[in-house]
């Protein structure tokens, strides 16, 4: 958002993520769940504020693929999202409790990913990047390396669809982006 030009503050929502049960629940409606949730948690505290909440998941043949516990669970998350396609999938939600403002949708990318061999996935893994990212990988970090193409939005991909949010400010007639001092 720094880089589009928003001023934001930045508020950790305090929302018990394994309380929602990923088990047989529909990815999109999963992700949106949480970043309603995580916006509600933040607005509680901040009701005359707009306030932004995102979750983002990858959705491996309709199962949804969170971060991963460990380094052995990095390995398999990894082996398994770098052998086939997959989406990323992220829930976006605009909340403000003084005038009832609830916005909720979600963005879709298809990642077409590239073989990993063993070494590389040992390196991955390895290196610490999986942690706290949703499919043990970043884009923006080095997850790019592994991709041959993608279907959609890449800043989807990164963790907060900026086109939709755009589109939700816009429609909002919210204009939060700083001043340009040329």
């Amino acid at each position: 958002m720094s880089e589009a030009g928003y001023e934001f503050t930045v508020v950790l929502p305090e929302v018990d993520e394994s309380a929602f049960a990923a088990d047989q629940a529909d990815p999109v409606e999963y992700a949106k769940r949480l970043a309603l949730a995580k916006a509600k948690s933040v607005a509680r505290k901040h009701p005359d504020s707009f306030v932004i909440g995102a979750d983002t998941i990858v959705d491996f043949r309709g199962r949804i693929i969170g971060k991963a516990a460990d380094a052995i669970e990095a390995e398999q998350i990894t082996r398994k999202l770098f052998s086939a396609p997959h989406k990323v999938i992220t829930g976006v939600a605009i909340v403000r409790l003084s005038d009832d403002t609830e916005l909720v949708q979600s963005d879709s990318t298809t990642v077409y990913p590239k073989r990993m061999t063993a070494e590389q996935i040992a390196d991955h893994v390895k290196s610490g990047s999986w942690r706290d990212k949703a499919g043990a990988y970043a884009i923006q970090e080095t997850g790019d390396e592994f991709v041959e193409k993608i279907e959609g939005s890449l800043t989807n991909v990164m963790g907060l669809p900026m086109e939709l949010l755009e589109s939700f400010l816009a429609g909002l007639k919210i204009s939060i982006k700083r001043e340009r001092k040329d």
